[in-house]
C-alpha cells in the first residue's frame, strides 16, 4: 500500500470552482469511482471520483474553498492494485498550492451601500458626499465570491465592491448581493431618486396563518437554472410562434428502424428526427443560430450547430449539448442522446457537456401537454419546445383524413429575429418534419 495525493482532474473551462459539499473524512473507506467532494459551477454541479481505492489519510479541502485543475483535495492510503497509477496533475498540484492558499486570504470587506450603474458613472465624475461609503480595495481587488454569484451580480449590475459578504471569510453569497439591491430599492420606495431600471419584490407573506404549511429547499440545480432562466427572461424581449408539423410519413419510418436500432442497443425516438431537422434548417437560418454582442450592436454567428437538450432529472432541468448535430446521422445521434441523457440523470455531466450550445430544445412530448411557452436559453437567441403528437382530422382537399400532428413552439431574441423571419423559419421546419427528404436538398 501507498500514500497517493488525489488532485483535481480538468472539469473543463472553469477557474475557482466553489466546493460546496466533502463528502469523506479521514478514515473513511473508498472505492474507485466514489465521490470525494461536490463543486458547483455557474451551470451546474458535479462530483469529483477517487482515483484510487483505499482509506482516506487526510482531506485537503473544506466547504467554501475554491479549487482549480491540479489541487490537492486528498491523501489516501491506495490499495496494492491500484498503488501503481499515479493520479493526473498531482505534481502541477502541489506546484499551484501555494497561489490557492494566497487567495483563501482576501481583503476585508467594508460596509458600503451598492451602486447601480448610473451612480457609478456620476461617481465618476464628481467627488462623492462625505457620508458615501468608499471602495478600499482597489481596482484590481479579487473580491470572495463564487462564479455563480459574480454572474448573477453582473448580470443584475451590482458592483461586488459595494457589497458586504456574510458567508465564511467575509465570502459574498446570492443573498448578499439581493440585500444590496433591496437596500436600494427601499431608498427609492422612501423618495430617493431612481438610479435604474428596478423590479419591486413580491410581498413577503406569512403562509402559516392561513394554514399548515411545510418548508422545503430547492435543489441546487433548481437555484442555478432559477437564477439563469430569470436573468434570461429580464433581459431578452421573447415572442413565441405556434405551429404544427405532420409527421406521420417521419414515425412511420421511425417504426421501420425500430428493429435495426434495438439490434444495436438504441433508443430511437422522435425526438432525434426533430434535432436533425432542426440542424438542417439552422443551416438555412443563421441568424438563428447565432448570440447577440455585448455591445448590443452586433451579431457573433456560429458556424458549427451544437444542440442544447432539456433533459428532465430527479434533481431539477438540466441542458447538455449534442455537438455537431449536423454533421451526424439517426443513429449516430441516438446513440449519443441516449449517453448524454444518461449521465444527465445520473449527475455525471462534466463543465463540457453543459457548454458551447447554439440553440436549445425542450421536449415534453413523452409527458403530455398541447403546447407551452419556453424561455430563451441566453446567450443563445432562440429555443424550441416540443410538445405530444396526437392524431387529428386534416383536410386533404377532398376529404378528411388521420393524420399525427407535432406540436411546435418557438422563443426567440426579438432583438435578432423578427416576426417574419420567425415565421419562415417556423415553416421550413415543420416542412422538413413532413418530408424528410428536405434534408437531402
Amino acid at each position: 500500500m501507498a500514500t497517493k495525493s488525489i488532485t483535481l482532474p480538468d472539469i473543463g473551462n472553469y477557474e475557482n470552482t466553489p466546493v460546496i459539499e466533502v463528502l469523506v473524512s479521514p478514515g473513511d473507506r473508498v472505492e474507485k469511482e466514489d465521490s470525494l467532494i461536490t463543486l458547483e459551477s455557474d451551470k451546474a454541479t458535479m462530483e469529483i471520483p477517487s482515483p484510487y481505492s483505499g482509506e482516506i489519510k487526510k482531506v485537503l479541502v473544506k466547504v467554501d474553498d475554491t479549487i482549480n485543475k491540479g489541487d490537492l483535495i486528498a491523501e489516501i492510503e491506495a490499495d496494492e492494485e491500484d498503488a501503481a497509477t499515479e493520479a493526473p496533475a498531482e505534481e502541477e498540484g502541489k506546484a499551484e498550492e501555494p497561489t490557492e492558499k494566497a487567495e483563501e486570504k482576501p481583503a476585508e470587506p467594508e460596509k458600503p451601500t451598492p451602486s447601480a450603474p448610473s451612480e457609478e458613472k456620476s461617481a465618476q465624475e464628481a467627488t462623492p458626499p462625505a457620508e458615501a461609503p468608499v471602495n478600499r480595495q482597489g481596482a484590481g481587488a479579487k473580491f470572495h465570491a463564487s462564479p455563480s454569484v459574480r454572474l448573477f451580480a453582473r448580470k443584475l449590475g451590482v458592483d461586488l465592491a459595494n457589497v458586504t459578504g456574510t458567508g465564511p471569510k467575509g465570502r459574498i453569497q446570492q443573498e448578499d448581493v439581493e440585500a444590496a439591491i433591496k437596500k436600494v430599492m427601499e431608498g427609492v420606495a422612501k423618495g430617493g431618486a431612481a438610479t435604474g431600471a428596478g423590479i419591486p419584490p413580491l410581498p413577503e407573506i406569512d403562509f402559516s396563518q392561513f394554514g399548515e404549511i411545510e418548508e422545503k429547499p430547492l435543489s441546487r440545480i433548481k437555484k442555478l437554472s432559477g437564477r439563469h432562466l430569470s436573468t434570461a427572461w429580464l433581459n431578452i424581449p421573447h415572442v413565441t410562434q405556434f405551429d404544427e408539423a405532420d409527421i406521420t410519413e417521419l414515425e412511420a419510418f421511425r417504426k421501420s428502424l425500430k428493429a435495426r436500432a434495438e439490434k444495436q442497443g438504441i433508443k430511437m425516438t422522435p425526438l432525434v428526427f426533430v434535432l436533425k431537422a432542426l440542424a438542417h434548417v439552422l443551416r438555412e437560418f443563421p441568424n438563428m443560430n447565432a448570440s447577440l454582442a455585448p455591445d448590443g450592436e452586433n451579431l457573433v454567428v456560429k458556424k458549427y450547430i451544437n444542440l442544447g437538450v432539456a433533459v428532465d432529472t430527479p434533481n431539477g432541468l438540466v441542458v447538455p449539448v449534442v455537438r455537431d448535430v449536423d454533421q451526424k446521422g439517426i443513429f449516430e445521434l441516438s446513440e449519443e442522446l441516449m449517453a448524454i441523457s444518461e449521465r444527465a440523470r445520473d449527475g455525471k455531466l462534466t463543465g463540457e457537456d453543459l457548454s458551447g450550445g447554439t440553440f436549445s430544445v425542450s421536449s415534453l412530448g413523452g409527458i403530455g401537454g398541447t403546447q407551452f411557452t419556453p424561455i430563451v436559453n441566453g446567450p443563445e437567441v432562440g429555443i424550441l419546445g416540443v410538445s405530444k403528437a396526437s392524431m387529428q382530422p386534416v383536410w386533404n382537399g377532398s376529404e378528411f383524413e388521420p393524420r399525427l400532428m407535432l406540436p411546435l413552439a418557438l422563443s426567440y431574441d426579438h432583438r435578432v429575429i423578427d416576426g417574419a423571419e420567425g415565421a419562415r423559419f417556423m415553416t421550413t421546419l415543420s416542412r422538413t418534419l413532413t418530408d424528410l427528404r428536405e434534408l437531402m436538398l
